[in-house]
C-alpha cells in the first residue's frame, strides 16, 4: 500500500460522522464531505456539495469527472453508525494496523471505500473518459437515508450504471428486502376494572389485532417467495408492545411496534393498507380506535437484474455469483434514478456495526483492481 492510501484511510476514520436516531449521538458529516471534496477536486473533478435541507452540518457530495449521458457512479456513505468506546481494544478513531487488518470505525463500513476509489483514479485524466465517472458521498445511511433520500427527490445523480461499496466481501449483491418500522396505535376507554363495561380494553383488542396480523403474516409468506433469499419469505417481527398503567385499571390505551422485511414487487403502502384492514376490523367489533403511523421511512427492496450488463461484468471481474441479502442499503434509491446498480465493496458485512471494526489487508489490491476495470469499462 503506498503512503497516501494509508493516509486516507487515517484521516477519514479520524473525523467522527456517526449518524443515529437518537439526537445526543447524533452528528454532522460535513468535515468528511469537505475533505473528499478537496481530494477530489485536486485530481480534476467538480465537486457539487449540497447541504441536507434543514441539518445543519449535514451534506451529500456529487464530484464529477468528464461529461455525457452514461457514465458510471462510485457510492457510498460518510456516516457510521455509534459505538461504545469501551468494548474497543483501540481507539475508534485512530487508524490501526495490526494482525493484517486496519481498525478503525467505518474502516469496513464504509468510509475506507473513498481512499480504494482515490488510489484507483490517480493516473485518470478527464480527457480519457468517454462518459462521466460520478464520485457519489452521502449523509445519514445509518439512520434516515436522509441523504439518499434528497438526491432522489432531486433526480441525482444521472448516470447508466452505479457501484454501493457497501461490504459485501467483493461479492455482487443484486437484490436485498426491503424495510419498513411501524408503530400500531389503539385507543379505548379506560375505567375501575372492577366493572369491564365501564371501559373499552385497548390490551384486549390488542390482542384480537395481533392474532389477525399474524394471520396475515402467514398469507404473505404464502403470497411472496423468493429462494434466491436465505430467508425466502418475507418476515414481520413484533418488536415490543406498550399499554396500561395499573393493574387495577381498565387499559385504555396501547401500542405496538413491529418491522416488516419485504422481498422485491412488495410495496410498503400495500403492506400498511392490508394490516390497517385488519385492525379496522377488530375497532369497529371491540368500540375501539385505531392508527397505524411509520416510525421511520420506508425503504424499498431492490434488484437489477441478474443478466444486466453491470452483473454480468461484476461476476467476471470477481470470480464470485452475485448473490442477495437481508440488510438494506441506498441501492433503491439510485436504481429509481433508472441507474443498473449492484451493491459490492471489500468489508464483511459481519464486521459492520461491531466492535474492532476492520478492513482485512489482503481485500485492498483486488478491489483497486476492480474499480479500475469497471472504470476502463463503462468510462474510458
Amino acid at each position: 500500500m503506498t503512503p497516501r492510501l494509508i493516509d486516507g484511510f487515517r484521516q477519514l476514520i479520524a473525523l467522527p460522522s456517526i449518524s443515529s436516531t437518537r439526537p445526543e449521538l447524533d452528528q454532522g458529516n460535513r468535515a468528511v464531505i469537505d475533505t473528499l471534496a478537496e481530494w477530489f477536486s485536486a485530481l480534476g473533478f467538480a465537486c457539487d456539495i449540497q447541504p441536507l435541507p434543514g441539518q445543519p452540518g449535514k451534506a451529500n457530495l456529487i464530484a464529477t469527472l468528464g461529461s455525457g449521458p452514461g457514465g458510471l457512479v462510485l457510492a457510498g456513505h460518510t456516516d457510521t453508525v455509534p459505538c461504545d468506546e469501551s468494548l474497543w481494544r483501540s481507539d475508534p478513531f485512530t487508524l490501526t494496523e495490526a494482525d493484517n487488518r486496519l481498525y478503525g470505525l467505518g474502516v469496513c463500513d464504509m468510509k475506507g471505500f473513498f481512499p480504494l476509489i482515490l488510489e484507483a483514479i490517480q493516473d485518470l485524466k478527464a480527457n480519457q473518459l468517454q462518459q462521466p465517472l460520478i464520485i457519489l458521498a452521502t449523509a445519514d445511511e445509518e439512520s434516515s437515508m436522509n441523504g439518499a433520500r434528497a438526491l432522489a427527490a432531486e433526480g441525482k445523480p444521472k448516470a447508466r450504471y452505479a457501484v454501493i461499496g457497501e461490504p459485501t466481501g467483493l461479492q455482487p449483491l443484486h437484490m436485498h428486502k426491503g424495510a419498513m418500522m411501524e408503530r400500531l396505535s389503539i385507543t379505548g376507554q379506560s375505567g375501575h376494572s372492577s366493572d369491564p363495561s365501564l371501559g373499552r380494553n385497548a390490551m384486549e383488542a390488542m390482542n384480537d389485532v395481533i392474532n389477525r396480523i399474524l394471520l396475515l403474516r402467514s398469507e404473505f409468506q404464502q403470497r411472496y417467495n423468493n429462494p434466491a433469499f436465505a430467508v425466502p419469505v418475507p418476515t414481520m417481527n413484533l418488536g415490543c408492545i406498550h399499554g396500561g398503567d395499573n393493574p387495577n385499571r381498565i387499559c385504555g390505551h396501547c401500542e405496538l411496534e413491529f418491522d416488516v422485511r419485504m422481498l422485491p414487487g412488495m410495496k410498503p403502502e400495500d403492506i400498511r393498507r392490508e394490516i390497517l384492514n385488519c385492525a379496522s376490523l377488530v375497532a369497529k367489533e371491540r368500540g375501539v380506535t385505531v392508527s397505524l403511523e411509520p416510525l421511520t421511512h420506508s425503504i424499498d427492496a431492490f434488484m437489477t437484474p441478474a443478466t444486466s450488463d453491470l452483473i454480468k461484468t461484476c461476476e467476471q471481474l470477481t470470480g464470485y455469483s452475485a448473490t442477495t441479502a437481508a440488510f438494506a442499503t441506498e441501492a433503491p434509491f439510485l436504481s429509481a434514478l433508472g441507474m443498473e446498480t449492484v451493491v459490492l465493496g471489500p468489508g464483511d458485512i459481519a464486521q459492520a456495526h461491531q466492535p474492532d471494526e476492520y478492513l482485512a489487508l489482503d481485500r485492498i489490491k483486488p478491489t483497486i483492481d476492480l474499480l479500475r476495470q469497471l472504470i476502463r469499462r463503462y468510462c474510458v
